[in-house]
């Protein structure tokens, strides 16, 4: 079976998550009835904003030239203030489709962003949605693609997410121009953790890319970074439901469940490996973010071994395990008493975490 792995990166309001539904439709992923706007968006507050906040691993299959190809895809966000989202998203990638809205044409994010795949050797496929709009002028964007970034006007796939139109092709060009995984390196496990979610009911769910070796339910896993062992008790992959598997190899995304209780049991960007086998080296992980924006939170109760000060240190800690680019420090007001300084990329980030 042939494997891709690929983003989807674009300017905010480009039509990513809206290429991302076709695309789970266009697959048969989802059924007609089941489909709905901006389905790979979970959270409330993504769909009440209409904007991506969090990268979201899919993976779906499909046949082409009558073989069959197993796509690995993850819709990331478009603001300037989720950027970090999107640099661990192209880490576990080797294609990217660049979305540009023929209308709108390239704006700075596009740029920002074609930057971020080009610095990970990534083979781009620009591709210009919303071409059913009134005002859209697809040969002229593509020419502005083929001057401002430098990429064959050529190159791109005319499709709109909203109809379907172009969206063989485009599953066509997935198929052909993306690469596939390298070869593994050695014959030991590493993954790589690109992102990790808490559940309250089974505890952190692990995002990784396996690069070498394999990863089985039962295997006792090791934290290469912190120094940490677990059990795996549950492997899956999103299609996009929750889907448990017995195994996943090299090229493969999956989510990974082994009884993780303690947030600061996990980093993203760390490297798994088997405990009894360990790998000698580590995978490349992600540079420190650098945060720009900072506001210090206070509970209601002054006290510092009150339940309201615990409470919102628990939440920090959930907070800063699914998004590695928040961080917190526990700090002292004379008139609030004890809280915490937050930092964050930008105020986008700030105002989510006020209204969630």
């Amino acid at each position: 079976m042939h494997i891709r792995n690929f983003s989807i990166i674009a300017h905010i309001d480009h039509g990513k998550s809206t290429l991302a539904d076709r695309l789970l439709q266009a697959t048969n992923a989802v059924s007609d009835r089941e489909a709905k706007a901006q389905l790979l968006d979970s959270m409330d507050l993504e769909r009440e904003r209409g904007i991506t906040i969090k990268a979201s691993a899919v993976t779906v299959m499909h046949k082409h030239n009558g073989e069959d190809y197993m796509l690995n895809f993850i819709d990331t966000p478009g603001h300037v203030d989720f950027g970090y989202e999107v640099s661990r998203a192209l880490k576990a990638c080797e294609g990217a489709l660049l979305i540009v809205d023929a209308s709108q044409g390239v704006e700075a994010q596009t740029v920002v962003n074609t930057y971020l795949a080009v610095e990970q050797d990534l083979e781009i496929v620009p591709v210009l949605n919303k071409i059913d709009l009134p005002g859209a002028r697809p040969d002229e964007i593509a020419e502005e693609i083929e001057q401002v970034l430098g990429i064959d006007a050529l190159e791109c796939i005319p499709v709109s997410a909203k109809t379907g139109e172009g969206i063989p092709e485009l599953l066509d060009a997935i198929c052909e121009r993306f690469p596939g995984p390298p070869e593994p390196e050695m014959k030991q496990t590493r993954a790589l953790i690109f992102d990790a979610v808490y559940d309250d009911y089974r505890g952190v769910i692990v995002y990784c890319r396996v690069f070498d070796g394999r990863l089985t339910v039962g295997d006792k896993i090791l934290m290469m970074g912190l120094g940490r062992t677990f059990s795996i008790t549950e492997l899956g992959k999103n299609t996009p439901k929750q889907t448990k598997v017995k195994t996943v190899g090299p090229g493969e995304t999956c989510y990974l469940v082994a009884a993780i209780k303690t947030l600061g049991d996990v980093r993203v960007g760390d490297t798994i490996t088997i405990d009894h086998d360990p790998a000698a080296e580590a995978l490349e992980g992600y540079a420190p973010p650098s945060q720009m924006v900072f506001c210090d939170f206070y509970p209601s109760t002054s006290e510092k071994k009150g339940n309201d000060f615990e409470e919102l240190r628990e939440a920090m800690e959930k907070l800063s395990l699914n998004d590695s680019s928040f961080s917190y420090q526990a700090v002292h007001s004379e008139a609030l008493g004890f809280g915490f300084r937050c930092g964050f990329l930008g105020l986008s980030k700030l105002m989510f975490v006020q209204i969630g």
